[in-house]
């Protein structure tokens, strides 16, 4: 990575616990509102429910130290992909059908020690 985090000193602020407790329970207000709601609330309005509760709670870690660590940590990532150098179509496809190539040559070494292992252990319990 481009920086190096240093490591919390302590297991974190007042306001941060705080802040991942009530993210626990905007999943779980979330989740508590599409199985209380069941049978009442059409099933595309309860998911919504669900996803509105996850999101928050992802709105709000993302406001403690960690997840300012966890934006850092996304932010470098992607400066980081953007210098992978991608394959071409024609060298994906090439390395594609070396790949099944191999799988099938290997299957069949192994097929062939599964009958050679089944003869053997046959011949020695038929004596």
């Amino acid at each position: 990575m481009n920086t190096k985090l240093q490591p919390s000193k302590s297991a974190g602020t007042a306001s941060d616990l705080a802040k991942y407790a009530l993210a626990v329970l905007l999943v779980a207000a979330g989740l508590a509102v599409f199985y209380w709601f069941d049978g009442q609330w059409p099933t595309s309005l309860r998911a919504l429910a669900v996803v509105a509760g996850l999101v928050s709670a992802a709105i709000v870690f993302l406001t403690t130290r960690k997840g300012g660590h966890t934006r850092e940590f996304l932010s470098e990532s992607r400066f980081e992909l953007r210098k992978v150098v991608w394959p071409t179509r024609q060298e994906a496809m090439r390395t594609t059908w070396v790949v099944i190539a191999m799988v099938i040559a290997l299957s069949l070494v192994l097929a062939l020690f599964d009958v050679v292992i089944q003869n053997a252990v046959k011949w020695l319990l038929a004596r």
